[in-house]
Order: structure tokens, then C-alpha cells, then sequence
């Protein structure tokens, strides 16, 4: 590809055509704006669910309270849908909101830079191209860069190495001797599909994890029908799954100080769950997280436990110390050999997730640097001091609740109100102060002595919650309920515009 400089000035430059990014480009569109360009890394719209195909994947949440609120989809087959039904809801949302005309695909960003004097962002691609806009908007997730484990020998391994972020659906598993590194929630949701078609099944754990029962079932005809024809319907079911979610994470979590029985009952749900389905006292005891609830996203399933109870798989808990060319050998020796290593190893959040990209603001302030240097902060979770004019979706208490869609939708609420002041006053940019947005981390990291992180046992959880200096600033230390009244109502005043 030959690369360009486009001179035009563009209203927004959107980095990433996931959920996040459509978000933000629809209410780009209902705040007045129409040339937008979205630039994402991959050969199509959807985000996680256009990468990961994985078997399994399907959302860990109940589909309802997965999906913008003013775009229900009542047409989910299942009440935890399978991912490719939310690949096909991306593709819905984007066609409707006629989005597609904005997004260019294969375009991997490296940097963003503020022009100080021309009050403008330029973005640069990979390829050397560079676009100038007004606005620039990452939306980037919070789970985009995959991570290898860190084992060494892993890189002379000659059989078949398979990420789940990157899942090779033309190879087949039948008959393999595999190795699966990895027991999050990814890994939950894998492991049971693949187990019976393999020779050898061997998953190796280092971290357990807390598993509740999952209350799927297939959602009838007549379901779907009345939430076609009474949306109001399928609101009540949003709002009630969505209250469910809010004990669990809210009060469970973030007030674990104040709220203890929150936290106690989901915990005993998890143990009773395994009890039920693991009768070998040895193997429940090896499936038994030692740290509290919540200190690690929690997940649900009905066949993990019965993967390792049938014997279809075999746990491992004893530290890998090396891979060789054909199989892994633990700290006491013991070699296995397999056929194909799969890495249920997650994302690397903190040291290449926050930025994802070199974004250059007011002063030459390094965004990924400056967060390194200092902590980890943003005001509202959407805006940062000496970066006019940006919006980072995927921000340091950004994340509220436990559907990713609360936190977009309070994004968009937070931007609507910001860029209906900004043509009120005719101003050309807008810049949070440092003083709204000291104030607001102090708030945040008061908050977050209540919670679970603080007062509850989390150090063998090795969360991706934790940053490696051990604080904790994905989660919005507040209700969803305090996230969107403040996304309406934040002090204009904590904004500077020109």
C-alpha cells in the first residue's frame, strides 16, 4: 500500500469498529458530525467478536443486558448468545446506523499526535498514512492484545501452537494429544467443546477460578415474538438481569467492606456448583480458588467442572518449568507429550493495552508514559488533562458494571453533553482540567478501599484488575446507576474550551 497524506481536516478520527468505536460514531452522528473515519486493525467490524471464533465462545453475560439499550435485539437464541450472534448483532447495528461508509479496513494505527496550532489530531497507520481530524476517539477494548505465556522452551515446540485470539478453525483437534495452558474465563468456555474429540486432554492451572452455575437455556419462539412486539417486554428482562449483575459486581465487590453478604453469596453459590458436580475431594480441592470472590472476573458454565470429574480432561496444577519440541515438562519432572499446545492465556492489558497506540498530547505529553510515571487516571473515565479534544473509551475507570454496554452507553451520554456545550459556545476544543481530574481519581481511590481489591484476600489471584504496581483502576469504583447521572450532569466547569 502506497502511503498518503490526506490533507483534509475530518470532524473524528475513530481507532477500532467494535462495539465501543460504532458507540461513539452513532452519537457522533446524533451530535451533528457525518465525516468520521474508522480505522480498525482488522479485515472487519465487530471487535472481540470478529476475532475471537473459538469453539464455545458465547457471552458470559445474559444476551438482554448485552446490546445497546436503544437497539434491543430480540431475536437471541439463547440466553447467553454464542459469539457468532453477536458478530451478527455488530453487523446489524452497523448497517442500520449506516457506519460502514466510515470504516476502513486493515488499518493498523501507530500514533496520534496533537498539533497544537492547528488544533487538529494527526493520525499515522502503519502503512504511513496520515489523517487529520477534530475529535480522535480509541476504542480500542480493553481485551485487543493477545499474550503469550511466558515459559521458557515455548518457542522450539514443533507441533501446533494455537492462540484462542487467533484460532485456526481449518486444524483439526480429532484424535490430538493436547495441551491447554490456562483456566480462565476463555478457557471455561473451551475446554468442554473440544475434550471429546481429543486423544489426550491435559489443562494445565495455575490460578482457579471461581465458576457459577449458568442458567442457559435455548429462548422460545413466543419469547422473541413478544419482545419484537413490546419492546417494553424485553426492557423489564434487561433491567432485571441487569440488577443482578449490579449485586454481584457492585455490591459485591466494590463494596465488599460494606456489604460482606454480597460477596459471602456468591462465593457459596461457586462452592455448592462445584460440590455438586465434583464428588473427588482431591480435584475439588485443586479447582478451589484461595483467594475471594471477585478479585478475578468470576464466570459460568455447567460442563467445566464435568469435563475433569468424567475424566475427559486431566488437570494439571504443578508449574510448568519448561516446554520441550513435543511436550511440557512440570517442576517435578514430569514431561507430557502432545501433539498441539493451545494458550488460554488471555490479553496483556496493562503494558501494551494502556494506550495501544503512541498518542502525543498538548506539550508533548506521552500518554503511556505519563500514566507509567504517575498512575493510571481518567476523568470520568473518558477525557485526560492535556489532551484536548480526545476521547479514550478504554480508560482507567472507565469499566462500570458487568456489560460492557453500560460503560458505552455512559460514554456516549458524557460526549453528547460535552459537544452540545461546545457548539453552544462556538468553542473549537475542550480539555479537562487537572484539577476536575485529580479530584476525580482521588474520589475513585477512596472508593476503592471498600472494595474487594482492598480488603479482600486477592494475592494468589494474579488478576488482570491489577496493574503491576498492585492497584486496581479498570473497574469505576461507583453504581451504574452514579455513572450515567454523572455522564449527564458532570460540572461543565471541570472543561476548559476555546
Amino acid at each position: 500500500m502506497t502511503s498518503q497524506t490526506n490533507t483534509r481536516t475530518h470532524d473524528a478520527v475513530i481507532v477500532g469498529a467494535g462495539f465501543g468505536g460504532m458507540g461513539a460514531a452513532i452519537q457522533l452522528q446524533r451530535s451533528g458530525f457525518s465525516d468520521i473515519v474508522i480505522l480498525e486493525r482488522e479485515d472487519d467490524l465487530g471487535g472481540t467478536w470478529h476475532v475471537n471464533r473459538y469453539p464455545g465462545l458465547a457471552v458470559d453475560i445474559p444476551s438482554p443486558t448485552y446490546s445497546y439499550s436503544f437497539e434491543p435485539n430480540p431475536y437471541w437464541t439463547r440466553l447467553f448468545a454464542p459469539g457468532a450472534e453477536l458478530k451478527a448483532y455488530a453487523t446489524h447495528v452497523a448497517e442500520k446506523y449506516d457506519l460502514t461508509q466510515y470504516m476502513r479496513f486493515g488499518q493498523s494505527v501507530e500514533s496520534a499526535t496533537w498539533d497544537e496550532k492547528a488544533r487538529r489530531w494527526t493520525v499515522r497507520t502503519s502503512a504511513g498514512d496520515e489523517i487529520s481530524a477534530t475529535f480522535l476517539i480509541t476504542a480500542t477494548g480493553f481485551l485487543s492484545q493477545p499474550k503469550m505465556p511466558d515459559i521458557k522452551g515455548i518457542e522450539s515446540f514443533k507441533g501446533k501452537v494455537i492462540h484462542t485470539a487467533d484460532w485456526d478453525d481449518s486444524y483439526d483437534l480429532t484424535g490430538k494429544r493436547v495441551a491447554l495452558i490456562g483456566t480462565g474465563a476463555t478457557a471455561v468456555q473451551l475446554i468442554p467443546t473440544i475434550a471429546d474429540r481429543l486423544k489426550e486432554f491435559t489443562v494445565y492451572q495455575r490460578t482457579a477460578i471461581w465458576v457459577s452455575p449458568k442458567m442457559d437455556a435455548a429462548i422460545p419462539g413466543f419469547a422473541k415474538s413478544l419482545f419484537a412486539r413490546l419492546p417494553l417486554s424485553q426492557r423489564a428482562v434487561r433491567l432485571g438481569g441487569t440488577s443482578i449483575l449490579e449485586v454481584l459486581m457492585v455490591a459485591g465487590v466494590l463494596h465488599y467492606g460494606s456489604v460482606p453478604a454480597a460477596n459471602k453469596l456468591g462465593e457459596a453459590l461457586c462452592r455448592a456448583h462445584l460440590r455438586r458436580e465434583v464428588k473427588d475431594k482431591d480435584l475439588r480441592a485443586k479447582l478451589t480458588p484461595d483467594y475471594s470472590f471477585g478479585c478475578k472476573r468470576p464466570t459460568f458454565s455447567n460442563t467445566f467442572y464435568k469435563t475433569f470429574a468424567t475424566g475427559r480432561a486431566r488437570l494439571e496444577t504443578t508449574p510448568i518449568d519448561h516446554v520441550e519440541k513435543d511436550g511440557i515438562v512440570t517442576v517435578d519432572g514430569h514431561k507430557t507429550e502432545i501433539d498441539v499446545l493451545i494458550c488460554a492465556t488471555g490479553f496483556d492489558i496493562w503494558e501494551t493495552n494502556f494506550p495501544a497506540l503512541e498518542i502525543i498530547g498538548k506539550g508533548g505529553r506521552n500518554l503511556g508514559e505519563w500514566w507509567r510515571s504517575t498512575r493510571f487516571q481518567s476523568y470520568e473515565g473518558i477525557a485526560l488533562p492535556s489532551f484536548p479534544n480526545f476521547f479514550s473509551l478504554n480508560s482507567p475507570y472507565s469499566y462500570s458494571g458487568l456489560s460492557y454496554f453500560t460503560t458505552v452507553e455512559a460514554q456516549m451520554k458524557h460526549m453528547a453533553r460535552l459537544l452540545a456545550h461546545m457548539d453552544k459556545r462556538g468553542a473549537s476544543t475542550f480539555e479537562v482540567t487537572e484539577e476536575a481530574n485529580d479530584a476525580f481519581m482521588a474520589r475513585m481511590t477512596e472508593n476503592l478501599q471498600d472494595s474487594v481489591f482492598a480488603q479482600g484476600s486477592c494475592a494468589t489471584s494474579r488478576s488482570y484488575y491489577f496493574t503491576s504496581k498492585g492497584e486496581t483502576p479498570l473497574l469505576r469504583a461507583t453504581s451504574t446507576i452514579n455513572a450515567f447521572r454523572e455522564a449527564g450532569s458532570f460540572p461543565l466547569t471541570d472543561y476548559a474550551f476555546a
